[in-house]
């Protein structure tokens, strides 16, 4: 599964669809092989959408490892006054949700690869289903990257699956300087807040 962490998949194209179906939002998005979940929404990425509360009104706000665009998209519809930053590492993620973002007119998600977004742009809303997968140093280092542009207020929620380390990584935050506590659990994933420190 480790293509989809790649910068430019080598897996060929096979586009398809699915469909986000959330109390308040109800949207077709483009998918396609190579990236994140390509054959339905991902239960986490579900879990955390029904379970956050709503995001800051206006400001920046970032959705980390956008994939196809579910979370940011979603952030977009709820918060229409805020900027929303959809990254990835993988290039064909972030031309999916463009596209996704465009179809659905949602006009202020900026979708960029992870080492394109502005240094001086800090976040008041991180949401993210990180990728676990990709090893605890290469995800330490991700988190320490954005979290630590998290603005005084900021707040970021994590879904993270129970049996790939949500506890540990809870531990390993909290022992960062970031206060982090279990937002919700549901089914086999956690949610974790974190503040800014």
């Amino acid at each position: 599964m480790a293509h989809y962490f790649e910068e430019r998949p080598r897996t060929a194209s096979r586009p398809g669809t699915v469909t986000l179906l959330l109390p308040d939002l109800h949207l077709r998005l483009e998918t396609d092989r190579g990236v994140f979940s390509p054959d339905r929404i991902d239960a986490g990425t579900r879990v955390l959408l029904e379970s956050v509360p709503p995001p800051p009104a206006e400001g920046d706000l970032l959705d980390l490892g956008c994939g196809y665009g579910p979370i940011a998209l979603t952030m977009a519809s709820r918060a229409p006054g805020a900027t929303v930053w959809a990254v990835d590492v993988n290039r064909r993620s972030v031309e999916l949700c463009a596209r996704n973002a465009g179809a659905a007119g949602l006009d202020k998600v900026r979708s960029v690869h992870v080492d394109e977004v502005p240094g001086d742009v800090r976040f008041r809303a991180i949401w993210s289903n990180p990728a676990i997968r990709i090893g605890k140093q290469a995800l330490h280092e991700m988190l320490t990257r954005w979290l630590d542009r998290l603005t005084p207020d900021g707040v970021a929620y994590l879904v993270v699956q129970k049996h790939l380390g949500s506890d540990s990584l809870q531990t390993w935050l909290n022992g960062q300087g970031w206060p982090t506590t279990r937002a919700a659990s549901r089914s086999a994933y956690r949610i974790l807040k974190v503040e800014a420190r």
